[in-house]
């Protein structure tokens, strides 16, 4: 069988198929699950495997992520309250008509969306039956070190879960209009990465499963692995996720870019359809020189950048190159939630 063929025949998670995974069972310094679980921990480690849930969730077809992610979503959540309140990364339930949770028997509860920031890449749930299941309990990624040992541990208990290290904690950039100023990267990576819960040494919850990604560790090699949204970004913004199902902050602008970094520039690759970027002109292949007067070079420049002008609703100019000639466009940006299928049921 050709590599390409063994490509088709692996499962697509979320719309993406996971290439060149590395091995769960790891070598060198590197702890596997059985030795990180192993050891005498000072916390049950099965209680805190058992806050972790399998989740799918159902997304309708005119939905306006359903292109792009899919219209079955799998992956996990973490229980973090008494009432059945699930953690998950928000992708995973982005515009869900129907969601499901496995309780500590494997059948399957339903649950309803509470909430999905945009900015963090957080989304949570309600389990509407009990799951028999315990919450866990927050810490911080503070004082997390390099080459910490850690649990990645995603539904099914000991077997959802492998052994990590903390190989860089640095910001992350995502094509998709998305920036962290801290993320926690790990290897090896976990092969049903979304929504896994990072466990440390304490046994408390650190950081949320976002992202398969090649350069876990950039130096001196790179390294495969997961990309973690933190723990710390959830606490100042919880309250209003519950009450509001979004942060009552002023909405960032979005136009609806895909960009990428080459040799020091910004080049878009795809914009959305009918989206403002889409509307005012701009096209792929163009490459972004400036945002109003900022020279950018990078994906954090521009972002940073873009959401300095203004709240969604601002105009933003941008001096782009197409084909070594320099044009000035001027987009209408939005409020991204307003592109979504989403409502509470409460």
């Amino acid at each position: 069988m050709s590599d390409d063929e063994d490509d088709e025949d692996r499962p697509k998670i979320n719309g993406h198929k996971p290439t060149g995974l590395l091995p769960l069972a790891t070598g060198g310094d590197d702890p596997s699950a059985a030795d990180v679980l192993g050891k005498d921990l000072p916390f049950d480690v099965d209680e805190i495997l058992g806050a972790v849930t399998r989740l799918r969730a159902e997304i309708p077809t005119d939905a306006y992520t359903a292109d792009i992610l899919g219209t079955e979503r799998e992956g996990n959540g973490i229980v973090i309250d008494d009432d059945g309140l699930v953690l998950t990364i928000g992708y995973l339930i982005c515009e869900a008509m129907a969601v499901g949770l496995q309780d500590r028997d494997g059948r399957t509860v339903p649950a309803e969306v509470v909430a999905y920031d945009f900015d963090s890449g957080f989304g949570l749930v309600r389990a509407l039956q009990p799951l028999d299941r315990p919450a866990v309990r927050f810490g911080s990624v503070r004082d997390l070190r390099l080459n910490a040992p850690a649990l990645v541990v995603g539904g099914g208990g000991r077997d959802g879960t492998i052994g990590a290290v903390v190989v860089s904690r640095r910001p992350f950039a995502g094509y998709w209009e998305y920036k962290l100023d801290e993320a926690v990267f790990t290897a090896p990576p976990h092969p049903n990465w979304g929504g896994t819960a990072l466990i440390g040494h304490d046994g408390k919850l650190l950081g949320v499963g976002s992202l398969y990604v090649e350069n876990a560790r950039e130096e001196p090699k790179a390294l495969a692995g997961n990309m973690f949204v933190p723990i710390d970004l959830l606490t100042p913004i919880l309250d209003d996720l519950l009450a509001h199902g979004r942060t009552v902050t002023p909405p960032r602008p979005w136009i609806g870019l895909f960009v990428a970094e080459s040799e020091d520039l910004v080049q878009i690759v795809a914009v959305a359809d009918n989206a403002p970027a889409d509307d005012s002109g701009l096209k792929a292949g163009d490459v972004i020189v400036k945002v109003g007067n900022e020279v950018v070079h990078t994906m954090i420049e521009l972002y940073d950048a873009m959401w300095r002008t203004g709240p969604a609703g601002v105009h933003i100019p941008f001096t782009i190159l197409r084909n070594d000639v320099a044009l000035t466009i001027e987009v209408a940006s939005e409020d991204r939630y307003k592109r979504l299928k989403f409502q509470r049921s409460y």
